[in-house]
């Protein structure tokens, strides 16, 4: 279901270790990272998702299906399936779109950002909240 005039929505990028988060707003078209939620050995840290969940108040979620260069299902698409699946407990909408590059595609936004002397070390909790943006305004733009 594509995103209304004014919906609000939080974005993941599921990770092992970490999962990106972003705000994306529909009416703006833009996201804005959040941080990271931490996933140690498949314990995800849902206390901070619900934190998010009843400070932002999303209309739905949206995360990053892991795809293959081919379109096909990448390494992760167990993982990320049981995730949404534990993500219907907020009872709200959750769509996904293609994750694919959005790590690569922040870290090097995140690169020339340094270099330009607009933000200082990289770490990977950065990439991973950039990603979840990359993803957020994506799926904001309408793309799978």
């Amino acid at each position: 279901m594509p995103a209304m005039p004014d919906d609000t929505l939080l974005a993941f990028d599921f990770g092992l270790r970490r999962i990106g988060v972003a705000a994306g707003q529909s009416v703006t078209g833009s996201a804005s990272p959040l941080g990271v939620v931490y996933n140690r050995g498949g314990d995800i840290d849902f206390a901070a998702i619900d934190r998010l969940v009843d400070e932002w108040r999303p209309d739905r979620l949206v995360v990053g299906m892991p795809l293959n260069p081919d379109g096909s299902p990448g390494d992760l698409d167990g993982p990320v399936r049981a995730f949404i699946e534990a993500l219907a407990r907020y009872d709200l909408p959750v769509a996904t779109t293609d994750e694919r590059y959005s790590s690569i595609e922040a870290e090097r936004v995140l690169k020339e950002a340094r270099a330009d002397g607009r933000r200082g070390r990289i770490d990977k909790a950065s990439i991973d909240a950039a990603a979840a943006v990359f993803i957020a305004e994506r799926y904001l733009a309408g793309a799978p």
